[in-house]
């Protein structure tokens, strides 16, 4: 099993974004197949919905739906409105040393169904790096304010009328400059379903974020998250993706004193942090690495193979990743800090 990561940029969606959608569209309309029994929603609830929620981004829609080659279902799908079920895994965590703060976060699921696509955009005039998730959401990234953003399911399976996370990961960075004005636009805009999103900013301020269809979201000074919120509410989700042993396993780390950025990076390398269950749809393909004050991004695998990126100088790069039940390895060696 293995995946090709690649870099791409761009300032207006163009032809990065039809590279992204030549590569991510026939899986994902593969899986809205085989999720939408019925449709739920039409074209016209989803500009409403973005037009209530997010009118900024009404304008960007059309030119994706435009790029992307204007069909109906396309446009519906890029709206990210009340999309079927979507549970990606994850761990989360932000760190705080002499480099300022440290987002990381392990990405986790099957490699089938990741897009492997590291996107640079200035889409609304603001530079916004991450790793592409439904083809022009995001799974994590950062902006050229020095706001980084990254999400994991929230462990709960009540699904409502709502936006797909990754728009609003998205959105988050490209209208937001910090923390705070980050938890302002989490609250105003509705998920489809519970994800916990961690937000930093330049100056070391952090926040993480339970977004629920069904209350009110919660703002949370937590450190870490894996998948789950205010206790486990889906014990056979918590079961199998070990959520309350990886929080358990990061709650100890961060009582330590001497608890580093490099040995933080190690323990995301390795179980209970990584799975290497990939045959079962949750295994870790990649860590991701954001500092907010130096805007340098990187994306490390299991051998410690790695690559690290400026977030203005993101161009095209390719990297051959191997995924196996001993872990994820690259034909590259490692290079740059942590």
């Amino acid at each position: 099993m293995q995946l090709n990561f690649r870099s791409l940029a761009e300032d207006q969606p163009s032809d990065a974004l039809r590279q992204v959608f030549a590569h991510g569209w026939p899986g994902w309309s593969e899986w809205v197949r085989k999720r939408h029994t019925a449709r739920s929603t039409d074209l016209r609830d989803a500009r409403l919905a973005l037009r209530r929620n997010m009118p900024e981004f009404e304008r960007l829609w059309d030119n994706w739906v435009d790029v992307c080659g204007a069909d109906e279902n396309v446009a519906l799908f890029l709206s990210f409105w009340s999309p079927p079920r979507y549970l990606v895994n994850c761990t989360q965590a932000v760190f705080v040393d002499h480099d300022g703060p440290l987002l990381i976060r392990n990405y986790d699921l099957d490699p089938h169904l990741n897009e492997s696509t590291l996107l640079s955009t200035r889409w609304r005039g603001r530079r916004v790096a991450g790793m592409v998730e439904g083809i022009v959401g995001l799974a994590d990234g950062m902006n050229d304010a020095g706001l980084a953003a990254s999400l994991t399911f929230g462990g709960r399976t009540i699904r409502a009328a709502g936006f797909g996370i990754p728009l609003i990961i998205r959105y988050v960075l490209e209208m937001c400059t910090d923390v705070q004005q980050a938890v302002e636009a989490l609250r105003s805009v509705t998920s489809h379903m519970s994800y916990n999103v961690s937000v930093v900013d330049a100056s070391g301020d952090w926040a993480t974020v339970y977004l629920a269809p069904d209350r009110p979201a919660i703002v949370t000074r937590s450190a870490f998250t894996t998948n789950h919120q205010l206790g486990v509410e889906w014990p056979r989700h918590g079961r199998f993706s070990n959520t309350k042993g990886r929080s358990d396993h990061l709650e100890i780390l961060f009582q330590q004193p001497d608890l580093t950025a490099d040995r933080l990076l190690g323990e995301f390398l390795r179980p209970p942090l990584a799975s290497t269950g990939y045959s079962r749809g949750f295994g870790t393909i990649y860590t991701a690495l954001y500092r907010p004050v130096t805007q340098k991004i990187s994306l490390v695998w299991m051998d410690g193979s790695r690559e690290d990126h400026d977030l203005d100088a993101i161009g095209l790069r390719e990297r051959l990743v191997h995924f196996s039940p001993a872990g994820s390895h690259s034909n590259f060696g490692t290079s740059g800090d942590t």
